[in-house]
């Protein structure tokens, strides 16, 4: 969004729940990262770590069907109201675990308690998805489509100053504080972030659903209905998947390495200065958009993405590593909003949420298949292989000298598998079907013009149709013009 352009009442209010998701988000990250830096400090296993990471995508896979239809079929306001509470109430409990349980009983991988302790603050921050699907629902709600894809770029940016903040700061905590007092700074920023979002209001807030939309729980008939529904969408969605494959292994592995070359207290200083990156690609994508194409944009991006991560480890130097994280949290934003930006327009608004959270899930459910069998492979195999004299040998010229080789091996192949895999997908018929499907799905230049000028609760334009009009061809449907008002069958 330039300056010049005026925001509507929508665009406003959005920006008010973006920065209370911020806030959560925060939250989350913080208690999140420090659990990880404690654990892998604490325990000096990579294993452990990967299977903390495979967990965390693991439960995300499972929950985001019903996050999914949840925000479906219920004011987003609400959505996010009971995803704060349901954080404060998960972090709540963790401390009271803490106080209650001697540190070395946490801290014992063969004992339950560990794992128990593990799982309660990794639910309270996968809830917290809840409120990103809701909040990418929202977009559509709030801004006009033409302005879509900077909006999510400015989630980006919000991420990015949330991923700094807590980063720094969780190393930080760790280091000096140590857990307990770690998560009763996350209990009470999620306090914090819950009341402030109780002063909240979105009038806009409803949603038309489909007369036979019934299903209450997790809707996957529905979900996979919406998704097949939009020529190459599932393909979309199956790529994204594939490079969440990859993407577990950076999951496994990015922590150990970075604490490898630095102090948790230094490392965290370094991921909170290299997201500022994440900050930069958002205000980027929030100022100049995706282009006309955003899945030829996604392409690009994740190839050079792949490049970076085969790079940035090739020789074991502390400011390589960096400036290579750096760069790559640069490219995430678009990633991100590509994506989020397609599903935006081409999908109607009463099913956005299971969309959502059937792409979440699907994509979530890729990371801890690799980051489950990384991180054992890692840290029994390729780490004390590399660590040897003949695998030193071998890994020298390519990689040179080290300590953690063996992980720099990891990241250098699975770069590689993702520019092809990129490369490959420019030559499919699914790109160039969802290509079409998102050209066909923009919206007639005088319905967008109508809502630019009404807003997002503006009367239905002439020739649109409502959302969950299921005589509606899916372009018409997608196109905008949706009345939150109205006759809608059974608002929310």
């Amino acid at each position: 969004m330039t300056s010049s352009e005026v925001r509507t009442a929508g665009e406003r209010t959005f920006l008010h729940v973006l920065v209370n998701t911020a806030m959560a988000n925060v939250t989350t990250s913080f208690l999140w990262f420090a659990l990880t830096f404690w654990v892998y400090l604490e325990t000096r296993s990579v294993l452990a770590t990967g299977i903390i990471g495979g967990a965390y995508m693991l439960f995300v896979a499972v929950g985001s069907m019903l996050f999914g239809s949840i925000v479906d079929h219920h004011r987003k306001l609400r959505v996010m109201l009971l995803s704060g509470t349901l954080t404060l109430g998960a972090f709540a409990l963790a401390g009271a675990m803490y106080l209650l349980l001697p540190e070395s009983a946490l801290l014992d991988l063969a004992a339950p308690w560990f794992w128990l302790f593990t799982a309660v603050i990794l639910g309270g921050a996968v809830v917290e998805h809840m409120r990103n699907i809701a909040l990418s629902t929202m977009v559509t709600m709030l801004v006009p489509d033409a302005r879509h894809a900077n909006a999510n770029g400015m989630v980006g940016t919000v991420q990015g100053i949330a991923f700094i903040i807590t980063s720094v700061f969780s190393g930080i905590a760790i280091g000096q504080l140590g857990m307990g007092w770690t998560i009763a700074i996350a209990v009470a920023l999620t306090a914090a972030s819950l009341a402030h979002l109780l002063t909240l209001r979105v009038p806009e807030d409803v949603v038309a659903l489909d007369a036979d939309d019934t299903v209450r729980g997790i809707d996957l008939r529905g979900s996979v209905r919406a998704v097949l529904a939009i020529g190459g969408l599932f393909a979309l969605i199956v790529f994204s998947t594939f490079n969440n494959l990859i993407g577990g292994v950076y999951m496994a592995l990015m922590d150990p390495y970075g604490l490898e070359l630095f102090s948790v207290e230094v490392w965290g200083i370094v991921v909170g200065v290299s997201a500022t990156g994440f900050i930069i690609g958002g205000m980027v994508i929030a100022r100049l958009g995706l282009g006309r194409r955003p899945i030829r944009t996604l392409l690009i991006v994740v190839m050079i993405m792949g490049a970076l991560g085969a790079l940035f480890t090739i020789r074991d130097w502390w400011w390589l590593y960096a400036l290579g994280i750096w760069a790559y949290m640069c490219l995430i934003p678009a990633a991100e909003a590509a994506e989020q930006t397609i599903i935006q327009r081409v999908v109607p608004l009463s099913r956005q949420g299971r969309v959502f959270g059937f792409a979440m899930a699907f994509e979530a459910a890729a990371a801890p298949v690799t980051a489950f069998l990384i991180a054992p492979i890692a840290e029994f195999w390729i780490i004390p292989w590399a660590r040897s004299d003949s695998g030193a040998a071998a890994l020298e010229p390519v990689l040179g000298t080290g300590e953690a080789r063996g992980i720099a091996l990891v990241f250098l192949i699975a770069g590689a598998v993702m520019v092809v895999a990129s490369a490959l997908a420019f030559l499919t018929r699914s790109y160039r079907v969802i290509s079409a499907s998102y050209e066909a799905a923009a919206p007639p230049e005088a319905v967008e013009g109508a809502d630019a000028a009404a807003g997002p609760a503006g009367a239905v334009a002439p020739g649109a149709v409502r959302a969950g009009d299921a005589s509606a061809p899916p372009a018409a449907q997608a196109s905008g013009a949706v009345s939150d008002g109205g006759s809608a069958a059974e608002p929310r």
